[in-house]
């Protein structure tokens, strides 16, 4: 019974409190998807933590709560920065080369659709046997079989195509 009477404590001061909240954080982030996504936290933290709430500055404590999940997504997002800052760096004399193919198999190759092509790049140049294609793809054994049988037939025909082999 003191749950109902919760969620309709929690509406009124959503209702209250929303806009307000979502002004404060579009003042803070300049984004209208980020400041939503501060707001939503901020009310899923109230809700859980309802019983938290001082009586007579719900409002108050809701600034307060707002507050932090802006600082832990300015942290989240100050992390994600250095990381990609770092893998960049690390990255950026790494060369990725495909492996050459004579033309008429890169033509071929080029026919068949995006996923027969993903399955054998995988099993032909990451080497991947077809339990562990079964893995990547999230499927069986013999499913990933199957498909691979199917992908590798269809590159046999595009092979075989007039266009092709003229």
């Amino acid at each position: 019974m003191a749950r109902t009477s919760d969620a309709a404590d929690f509406e009124r001061l959503y209702r209250a409190c929303y806009e307000d909240l979502l002004r404060y954080a579009l003042r803070r982030t300049g984004q209208p998807e980020t400041a939503a996504d501060v707001v939503a936290d901020t009310f899923l933290v109230a809700w859980r933590r309802f019983d938290d709430l001082p009586p007579g500055n719900g409002r108050a404590w809701l600034f307060g709560v707002a507050r932090n999940v802006l600082a832990n997504q300015y942290r989240a997002d100050r992390r994600s920065a250095d990381l990609a800052a770092r893998l960049r760096h690390e990255l950026g004399g790494a060369i990725v080369t495909a492996p050459e193919a004579p033309p008429e198999i890169s033509a071929a190759f080029a026919t068949l659709n995006p996923a027969d092509q993903e399955l054998l790049r995988l099993v032909a140049w990451e080497g991947l046997s077809a339990e562990e294609l079964a893995v990547a793809l999230d499927c069986s054994a013999n499913a990933a079989r199957i498909r691979l049988h199917r992908a590798r037939t269809r590159f046999a025909a595009a092979l075989r195509s007039p266009s092709i082999t003229k």
